[in-house]
């Protein structure tokens, strides 16, 4: 929107060399995005993972809290050490913040991960 205002921001965050760092990862990466989001002083609405085995779709997860401004996503590709963050706000919360915060957690955690690629669309 040329001249105008965003009113909202969209970041990626795309990280390979991914390796669960607990048992039941999925539901770790989803603590940390709830903490992240709460430290951001954003309003949680719901919160939700799926771990999967690899019988219906490849092993990894899908974790999501939406927040009062959009959402904030994680999918995991475990056997392909694939990771993709999504944070998404409409409001007046910073994602560029929230994401740097949620890299700082997922690489202090996971040695191995490196930052494949990160993009910002300012939105609206």
């Amino acid at each position: 929107m040329s001249g105008s205002i965003s009113h909202g921001g969209h970041v990626v965050l795309d990280y390979t060399g991914y390796s669960p760092p607990v048992d039941f990862d999925g539901e770790w990466m989803l603590q940390v995005l709830r903490e992240c989001v709460r430290k951001a002083g954003i309003r949680e609405v719901h919160a939700h993972v799926a771990q999967f085995d690899g019988s219906e779709s490849p092993p990894g997860f899908a974790a999501i809290v939406l927040i009062d401004e959009s959402h904030v996503s994680a999918h995991c590709y475990s056997e392909s050490g694939l990771l993709a963050i999504d944070i998404f706000t409409c409001g007046d919360s910073d994602p560029g913040l929230l994401a740097d915060e949620i890299h700082s957690v997922v690489v202090d955690a996971i040695p191995s991960l490196v930052l494949s690629g990160r993009g910002r669309l300012d939105r609206f």
